[in-house]
């Protein structure tokens, strides 16, 4: 059975607020109650909302999921009875009424037995007369209303959470509601939008708003008019603040895409005030979906994605359908599900996009649409953060310069240059070499095609490279001092993983061309790895020649990559091998039957 931390619901029930942030987390509890709580109003945003009980197995208190912890209820990840270490939580305080949040947490055990038969923690368990005494007014927030279930503790009465400024108050923005009037918000800009002007038969006006976020989770504030005035210049993003005394409203969806039922309205007695210590809030908080799966999003809804970007399109004027003319500019980006997405920008992001080659970017909130297939654009909310200090980032950097440089990428149909699913053999249309030679294919743009051809030579001079060992990393690495050194990861190795970089001549009935590949075509043309391959070079140059030269007379079905490529001020038609595959002769007699069937000339015959 799992061990329970003993006496923690007990602590943490006697604990103030600001005692309860310092207690911290790695206790264990078991969550003996996960509800959902209903909705303010059939107004409100529909944010699911979870409230539950946590049990060290003598006492009981209860408290709230931050929203950002609900997947793990929805994947299931978490159910009645589970076991959880809590890494972190804070406190609330709602009028005269205490709230736990727990803000992170890990799953011990997924589906346990009760342990114990555990009781309202003692600060909690009130008489009747007091419950009913501190029972929530028919204005407070449903989580509070609906604490009056059947054998459910009460919350006792709080004291006050204080930050190291004298008379405040640091409330996260977790729970800001429009029922609160004394609270003061710790936040980090996370983008700043341009001041935006409109001109009505009502008058003029211009506005401003800000992405805010706690560890807690994400709120947006807006100004008007004056408070532009007063408070743009401000803000800065990627700067932490304490702001109070603006209104909480619910969240107005057609203008946000923030993961909050509530908004902030900035007035002209709002208090900004720049956290000058340093702070530990994060800087952004990303849900990344892969470009293979916007296919499943719907038109106008908002992602994140992280990419590749293979193509820079330049400047272009618009006129919209109000007749206003806008700036954009579009991007091919791509990324590791080998998916290649058309993305717009637009207005200032458009003209000053300055990202060097095959960059590495981060896209916050980009809108999804589906003109000519699925593509994305920025929206006033979109941040773009380019090279990012983030462990995707680095992933997909490895990614890309070890092998996804020469992976082919599927397309939506609004893209043309980063590949299709032409890009798979197709038998149907094979082409000779003559006639991707003559026919000029990758001069103006990538193009994909099908050949089937022979080996005719391997050039084994340099037939692998060195490259760091770890994974998802593949950069080169140079040798010092009998080690190996990959100065991306800033790491030495005993010994590199080497891997296949291959030049060979093929041809066919009607002509010869060289291809290059990479690794995955290496391990199918020799059977080997490359580290075998360079093991057996080094011990045995003669047998390793031999070996190569196995390969030469092999017929292969090849997929391949044509690009235009200038090398020396002289410019040729480059093909890369996308893939190859070894003749599977009961496939190719099935396509040559099912061509004599379906073919005029034979069923004439």
């Amino acid at each position: 059975m799992v061990q329970l931390t003993s006496g923690i619901c007990n602590r943490l029930s006697e604990a103030t607020p600001s005692e309860i942030d310092e207690i911290g987390g790695g206790y264990t509890v078991q969550l003996v109650s996960i509800k959902k709580v209903t909705a303010l109003s059939a107004a409100a945003p529909t944010i699911d909302r979870y409230r539950i009980i946590m049990s060290d197995g003598v006492h009981f208190i209860q408290a709230m999921l931050a929203t950002q912890l609900n997947d793990l209820v929805s994947n299931e990840e978490i159910v009645k009875n589970s076991v959880v270490i809590i890494d972190k939580l804070t406190c609330n305080v709602l009028g005269d009424k205490r709230l736990i949040i727990v803000l992170d947490l890990h799953v011990v055990s997924r589906e346990e037995e009760k342990i114990g038969n555990p009781t309202a923690a003692p600060s909690l368990a009130q008489p009747p007369a007091a419950a009913a005494e501190s029972r929530p007014a028919a204005s407070a927030p449903a989580y509070q209303a609906s604490h009056s279930a059947a054998n459910e503790p009460v919350l006792a009465q709080p004291r006050p959470a204080t930050s190291n400024r004298p008379g405040r108050s640091i409330y996260p923005i977790e729970g800001l509601n429009p029922y609160q009037n004394n609270w003061t918000i710790k936040a980090r800009v996370t983008q700043k939008s341009e001041v935006r002007t409109w001109s009505n038969p009502r008058g003029d006006g211009k506005l401003f708003n800000v992405t805010l976020m706690d560890e807690s989770g994400e709120i947006r504030g807006t100004g008007f008019n004056a408070v532009v005035d007063a408070l743009y210049d401000m803000f800065e993003e990627g700067k932490v603040y304490y702001i109070s005394k603006a209104r909480v409203n619910l969240a107005k969806k057609k203008f946000s895409h923030i993961q909050n039922e509530y908004e902030l309205s900035l007035e002209r007695n709002t208090e900004v005030e720049e956290c000058l210590e340093p702070s530990s809030l994060p800087m952004v908080k990303y849900n990344f979906v892969p470009l293979s799966q916007l296919e499943e999003l719907q038109r106008d809804s908002v992602c994140d994605v992280i990419c590749i970007v293979k193509e820079v399109g330049d400047l272009e004027e618009v006129v919209s359908k109000a007749n206003r003319r806008l700036i954009k500019r579009d991007l091919i980006i791509v990324d590791k599900s080998q998916y290649a997405v058309k993305l717009t920008l637009w207005g200032r992001q458009a003209e000053t996009f300055a990202a060097d080659d095959l960059a590495v970017i981060a896209f916050k909130s980009v809108k999804v649409g589906d003109f000519g297939g699925k593509s994305l654009s920025v929206i006033s909310s979109t941040l773009m953060t380019i090279s990012p200090d983030i462990e995707e980032a680095h992933l997909l950097r490895g990614w890309y310069d070890g092998i996804g440089g020469e992976k082919t990428f599927q397309s939506y149909s609004n893209v043309s240059s980063g590949g299709g699913s032409s890009a798979a053999f197709n038998r149907n249309e094979m082409r000779s070499i003559l006639d991707v030679k003559q026919s000029q294919i990758g001069m103006d743009k990538v193009d994909f095609f099908s050949t089937r051809a022979t080996i005719m030579h391997v050039k084994s001079e340099n037939i692998a490279y060195p490259a760091c060992p770890t994974q998802g990393c593949n950069k080169k690495v140079t040798e010092v001092n009998e080690r190996w050194r990959c100065e991306k990861c800033d790491k030495t190795y005993e010994r590199p993983e080497y891997r296949y970089i291959l030049s060979m001549a093929v041809a066919d009935w009607s002509g010869q061309a060289w291809l290059q590949g990479f690794n995955d075509a290496g391990l199918v043309v020799f059977d080997k790895s490359a580290d075998e391959i360079m093991r057996m070079k080094e011990q045995n140059e003669s047998e390793f020649n031999a070996y190569v030269a196995q390969a030469i007379g092999k017929t292969y079905n090849f997929s391949c990559r044509a690009k235009q490529d200038t090398y020396n001020e002289q410019t040729r038609v480059r093909y890369g091998i996308a893939k190859v595959s070894p003749l599977d002769y009961q496939e190719e007699a099935k396509h040559l039957r099912d061509l004599l069937m379906t073919s005029p000339w034979g069923q004439g015959a």
